[in-house]
């Protein structure tokens, strides 16, 4: 029987002379005011060509593609300019393909947009050009109000810092008293300041009985200068609040009938268990977020630690519920760029040169969790506490949002629950690692591991 000739390590990664993996490509830089376009040069007289930013622009360019024979497009765009004109070459099944700029890196040549779309057709051309992750609409929707979510508790916060101001100018010490003036104390005072009361003994009366403070170190806090114009920026900043809690109220509403409408793999017999580590945020869904993302996903992913329901609908809004654009879970990891620098040239890595990718919301999400997991006493917080050790906090932040990014897509990926078996058991399973490893380094030296108690 013949063997297989052995090939060298070098020769497996030869990368080949070039071809044309899409002869009929074209290249467009997307711009505010107008869309350069270029088809390859035997279609037609001009195959540059520029045209407007109007809808009915883009219908004429999407019906010149067609005519050209274009089935795929490499689209070169920042901002949101780039979205309308995708939505519209794919509705004609022209195959668009969002392009990171970064990606198609520098010419030697004068950068100009004429020069850039042809470019990017060339790049395209021969297969050169990755492009950028976009889900299915029904996730589209889903992310897009995800993010309008996120700027309305954004919008809100702006607000509860107009509070504080206001307060501070009248010498109203509510917030060194209180964890958090939209807290129920919080609000019942400052509701009642604004209803004409200025009796500190009686606000102080408005404490509620979780309120670590006692009503006495409350009403030396609210004794204070009250005028006028500080009490009209109060009132102003509490109406605005309210209005963005409100609209909060609706956009939870929205995105509970669109979870709805997704298809569901399983159907829970009864609510999963809460997390006894979990405190009630108020920025949470204003809905059973939980039930509905385990019927969808087919696996309870909040039961994963440090992830919570707003998170993982940031998470699934980004990446959807499919895993299968990423062939491993490293593929899914480096999207996120919660990978180590492999900017590597001579064996080493390139000093000072870091990895500085674009904002990732589901990395951010990821990093978040990481992050309080500091004090938890699960697997996950033990890892955290270990590297934290050895490298410090940001190392540990990325390293756990990696370790999580990995549950997140072998869950998905595998439908398997998730299962945490406690600090104590990684601790004893690390340092079994250890020793194991101890054992293997004293072999190599021809000594042998003795333990203190077998000794004695």
């Amino acid at each position: 029987m013949s063997q297989r000739p052995k090939v060298l390590r070098s020769e497996r990664k030869i990368i080949g002379a070039f071809e044309q993996v899409n002869p009929n490509a074209a290249g467009i830089d997307v711009g505010s005011r107008e869309h350069w376009v270029s088809v390859p040069e035997d279609r037609t007289d001009q195959p540059v060509q520029k045209f407007g930013t109007f809808t009915e622009d883009l219908y004429e360019m999407a019906d010149w593609l067609v005519s050209c024979g274009v089935d795929t497009i490499a689209m070169e765009a920042t901002g949101v300019y780039w979205i309308p004109l995708f939505e519209i070459l794919e509705r004609r099944g022209l195959n668009p393909r969002l392009i990171n700029a970064r990606s198609i890196g520098r010419r030697n040549k004068k950068k100009t947009d004429v020069l850039d779309c042809q470019w990017a057709r060339q790049l395209h051309t021969f297969g050169l050009l990755d492009p950028a992750f976009r889900p299915d609409d029904q996730i589209g929707v889903l992310r897009s109000y995800l993010r309008h979510r996120r700027m309305l508790i954004e919008y809100a916060s702006d607000h509860i810092r107009h509070m504080q101001k206001a307060l501070d100018l009248m010498n109203l010490k509510l917030h060194t008293v209180i964890s958090d003036i939209t807290g129920v104390t919080g609000q019942r005072i400052i509701r009642s300041i604004l209803a004409g009361q200025r009796d500190p003994k009686v606000l102080a009366s408005m404490r509620d009985t979780k309120c670590k403070n006692s009503e006495e170190t409350i009403e030396k806090a609210l004794t204070g200068n009250y005028r006028d114009e500080h009490l009209f920026a109060l009132r102003h900043a509490v109406e605005l609040f309210d209005d963005y809690q409100a609209k909060l109220v609706d956009c939870d509403q929205k995105i509970e009938e669109l979870l709805n409408t997704f298809d569901k793999k399983v159907n829970p017999p009864s609510p999963p268990p809460a997390k006894k580590t979990s405190r009630r945020n108020k920025n949470q869904p204003r809905f059973d977020g939980r039930s509905l993302l385990h019927q969808i996903a087919g696996v309870d992913l909040v039961a994963i630690d440090g992830l919570e329901i707003s998170s993982v609908l940031t998470i699934t809004s980004e990446t959807g519920f499919d895993m299968s654009p990423w062939p491993t879970d490293g593929h899914f990891t480096s999207w996120l760029a919660l990978c180590p620098n492999r900017h590597i040239t001579g064996g080493k890595p390139i000093p000072g040169r870091k990895y500085n990718p674009a904002p990732n919301r589901a990395a951010q999400a990821f990093r978040l969790a990481a992050r309080s997991l500091e004090r938890s006493q699960s697997a996950l917080g033990a890892f955290y506490r270990r590297i934290k050790a050895r490298y410090g906090r940001a190392v540990a932040i990325k390293a756990t949002a990696h370790k999580l990014a990995r549950i997140f897509y072998a869950m998905l990926n595998n439908l398997t629950e998730y299962q945490d078996d406690g600090a104590e058991y990684y601790e004893k399973k690390y340092r079994e690692r250890i020793i194991k490893s101890l054992e293997r380094k004293a072999l190599t030296f021809g000594l042998q591991l003795i333990p203190m108690e077998a000794v004695h």
